[in-house]
């Protein structure tokens, strides 16, 4: 990719996890908008399960996820009654018991969890909602806290993904971002995790941290690759210092450049295209034979909350503290604040902070988004008549491209759209133009490199 291109399309834009993207939630839906949503749907439609546990025993400074830090147990263990009184309150607002495809528990650290309390909760899960033969059960693993009575655990509880935070084997830059793991530590616990018949592990890196390098970054990656994960994400550093406080503690001095993200991703890219990897979207990486792969060559791979996914489920149920969820009326968020969210719950309502209805505009421009994203091509021409609108819907939004296709980020035939290697990076500036609620370069959106 051309240094030129990094330069003129550094610009903050949504990462499309969702569409409306959640800065367009507003109070207009609450718990009882929710409450009404959740009896509307059809039992026997299969759900998706996000478990947020809001807390970790040590912040990390790069973190941007809604997260408390609590060195005592008390505050922990409280947390998780309030959380089974939400699954309890949710389960009661469906039309009956419905069943999970997938489940996915993530944080702030799962793993900061008892191995018991991770065994209720699990239980508690299923005894509500029940589990869909062949279903994904996946954890968020902080190599910090887990330990093999905790994989024992999750192997017991039919968990079969785990999904291990590293972000980076160089100790200055661990120092750097307060997240101190030695690679010897990472690997014991990949070892638990195969030992106990887990053996569908992802690795999460980033890069653009502070003090990387393009040569620090690839000695991670060969580290990473000696211990053969199915999965690796790739993701960006997000400093978004204005939203999280404790970001502040990171020399932004220390941070690389544009031209150097971009230069670290790259060569990430290619030494793990090299060992046999596929490209997977924007930033992820599996293995030739794992679903995900498999799901991008046929067309079927999806993009949620979790980041790229074969989930195909029409409703994820958000639950916890700052849980996300969308159903096919809208999307929902929880109360993030945890006092807040604990005393809605108590009160017996479900604990929801906002939301977006959606329209079936938004449906349409939702499915070109997500097309773009996964498949780094689309017809728009295809998917406007699918919806009942003419071929040239998107007109406006399709000769707006001049500018990304002429620096070689997007070629455009007719309407149909197909994302360049050199554009791969910048997919995010191209979904962008048919993104309505957009207002181009918001301090609340991280950058596009």
């Amino acid at each position: 990719m051309r240094l030129d291109l990094v330069n003129k399309y550094d610009l903050r834009l949504p990462r499309y996890t969702s569409y409306p993207t959640a800065p367009h939630f507003s109070a207009a839906v609450d718990g009882g908008v929710y409450g009404q949503w959740l009896g509307g749907l059809d039992t026997a439609t299969p759900l998706s399960l996000y478990v947020h546990i809001a807390y970790c025993d040590e912040m990390c400074w790069f973190c941007g996820c809604h997260t408390k830090i609590s060195k005592r147990y008390e505050p922990i263990a409280d947390y998780l009654a309030v959380l089974e009184k939400e699954i309890d309150l949710v389960a009661s607002r469906l039309p009956g018991r419905m069943g999970a495809k997938h489940i996915h528990f993530g944080g702030g650290s799962p793993t900061i969890l008892s191995a018991d309390d991770f065994s209720r909760l699990i239980a508690r899960l299923k005894d509500r909602f029940g589990v869909l033969d062949g279903a994904e059960i996946a954890v968020e693993l902080d190599p910090r806290t887990a330990d093999e009575d905790y994989v024992r655990a999750m192997a017991a509880a039919g968990v079969n993904r785990a999904s291990v935070g590293v972000q980076d084997f160089n100790p200055v830059v661990q120092k750097a971002i307060n997240r101190i793991q030695p690679y010897e530590q990472v690997a014991e616990v990949i070892g638990w995790l195969r030992t106990h018949g887990i053996s569908e592990v992802n690795m999460d890196l980033i890069y653009g941290l502070p003090h990387q390098t393009t040569d620090s970054v690839l000695a991670t990656i060969d580290q990473t690759l000696t211990l053969s994960p199915r999965r690796i994400s790739l993701f960006g550093y997000a400093h978004v210092p204005w939203m999280r406080k404790h970001q502040t503690l990171i020399p932004e001095s220390a941070l690389p450049g544009p031209e150097e993200r971009w230069r670290q991703y790259e060569a990430a890219q290619e030494r793990l295209q090299a060992h046999g990897y596929v490209s997977v979207g924007l930033d992820h990486f599996a293995a030739p034979d794992d679903e995900l792969a498999l799901a991008l060559a046929e067309k079927r791979m999806h993009r949620n909350f979790q980041g790229y996914t074969t989930d195909d489920a029409p409703v994820l149920i958000g639950m916890g503290a700052s849980g996300i969820g969308s159903l096919p009326q809208g999307y929902v968020a929880n109360e993030g604040e945890l006092h807040a969210w604990k005393r809605m719950v108590e009160a017996g309502d479900l604990p929801t902070k906002r939301g977006i209805a959606i329209s079936d505009e938004d449906r349409l421009r939702r499915e070109v988004i997500e097309r773009l994203m996964c498949d780094l091509e689309v017809d728009v021409a295809a998917i406007a008549r699918q919806h009942g609108r003419s071929d040239d819907h998107f007109a406006a939004e399709v000769d707006s491209l001049s500018d990304l296709e002429a620096d070689g980020v997007v070629v455009r035939d007719g309407f149909r759209l197909t994302i360049t290697d050199d554009g791969r990076a910048l997919v995010r500036a191209v979904a962008a133009r048919f993104d309505q609620y957009l207002k181009v370069g918001e301090r609340r959106h991280s950058q596009a490199v």
